[in-house]
């Protein structure tokens, strides 16, 4: 979101930063009472390594927690996808790169729009819906634009990738417009996609907001080795604010992760809070806005979100650049401060995040200095 071709810092491995900390009171309603908030120890902030890759694409967004390994993906890795190119352009991104935990970086994927199996409507602009499925089939989304303005952004696609790195599919179409973050959940030979759009109106609006942001649940079926196919979308929920803007192309409903109980946990980044759609993975009906667990507070325009091991919800602030611990009755129980670059402090810096695989700490992506980082 930030747009800094110019100013790529890249601190050693040797470099560390004390996360500024606050840690709220948990209450009964928040039902953390005998049990800390996650952040609770994490204080420390390190860098692990510059996500910029050869071609010199910039602005991480999607962060994703490999969890097995087949072909080029390994477990323990982190996969990130670039939204802007080695220019700046945003929705002109055509990379993703995988970083190891001691902080190698690999090129995983450079794909070239012209090229694609199948369409993908104004080409490639990988967005921050990041997920990897069963199998090793990748799926990210693309937003795309020509010359990195909302004006020429299109309503792009999912596009699924083989475990080596090649385009196999695109999913397009049936609800797809500008698919901006994504989670997932596997069962068997299924897979359920939960997708933000930000794209429906949008444009036309011109600046002004369009309550028309979608949340869809897309189902995949996996055939033997063949690529993932949808067999069906449902629009679960419906009306989420969004808006065409200079700076960050467009703001809309970001991030999405789904809790223990089936609730899908989503980030209303213009309308500053965190909703829940409950029973998504099973829901037939469209839940609209969702209800309001948090608003307010330490929340400041949410974007990236992941839910901890415990079920509490952790979102990065597109205002400022702090990472807020929210727990799913709506008691903000921690707060940490990742970034506080720039004017001011912070805004704009921060994007995708995950939990590692041993649970004890969070990765997230620093567009401030194109890198990926780690709470711990």
């Amino acid at each position: 979101m930030r747009l800094h071709s110019s100013r790529i810092r890249f601190w050693g491995q040797a470099g560390l930063v004390a996360a500024a900390v606050v840690v709220l009171g948990a209450t009964a309603a928040g039902g953390a009472v005998g049990r800390a908030p996650f952040l609770g120890p994490l204080n420390t902030v390190s860098p692990v390594a510059s996500t910029v890759p050869a071609n010199g694409d910039v602005n991480p967004y999607g962060t994703f927690v490999i969890r097995h390994s087949t072909g080029r993906l390994h477990r323990g890795n982190v996969l990130i996808s670039n939204f802007n190119n080695a220019q700046n352009q945003q929705g002109t991104g055509t990379t993703l790169v995988q970083v190891s935990p001691d902080g190698a970086v690999s090129t995983f994927a450079q794909i070239d729009p012209a090229h694609l199996p199948g369409p993908c409507p104004g080409g490639v602009g990988l967005s921050t819906a990041l997920t990897v499925l069963p199998g090793g089939w990748v799926v990210v989304g693309s937003t795309p634009t020509t010359d990195g303005t909302s004006a020429t952004v299109q309503a792009g696609c999912l596009l699924v990738l083989d475990s080596n790195g090649t385009v196999r599919e695109t999913i397009a179409g049936d609800g797809i417009d500008g698919p901006w973050d994504m989670t997932a959940v596997s069962s068997g030979d299924r897979d359920e996609l939960f997708v933000t759009n930000l794209l429906n109106g949008t444009v036309a609006g011109g600046g002004a907001e369009v309550d028309q942001g979608t949340v869809l649940r897309i189902t995949l079926c996996r055939p033997g080795g063949a690529p993932p196919q949808r067999i069906a979308t449902t629009r679960i929920g419906s009306g989420f604010g969004q808006r065409t803007d200079p700076a960050a192309l467009v703001i809309g409903p970001t991030g999405v992760g789904l809790g223990h109980d089936g609730t899908l946990y989503v980030a209303d980044t213009l309308a500053n809070r965190i909703a829940a759609i409950p029973d998504a993975v099973h829901r037939v009906s469209d839940a609209g806005t969702g209800t309001t667990v948090s608003t307010g507070g330490n929340l400041n325009g949410p974007l990236g979100l992941a839910v901890a091991p415990g079920g509490d919800v952790l979102t990065v602030n597109s205002g400022d650049g702090n990472l807020v611990e929210t727990t799913p009755a709506g008691d903000q129980v921690a707060v940490r401060t990742l970034d506080d670059s720039g004017t001011p402090p912070g805004a704009g810096a921060l994007f995708g995040l995950a939990v590692d695989l041993d649970r004890d700490a969070v990765y997230f992506v620093d567009d401030a200095t194109n890198s990926l980082n780690v709470l711990h």
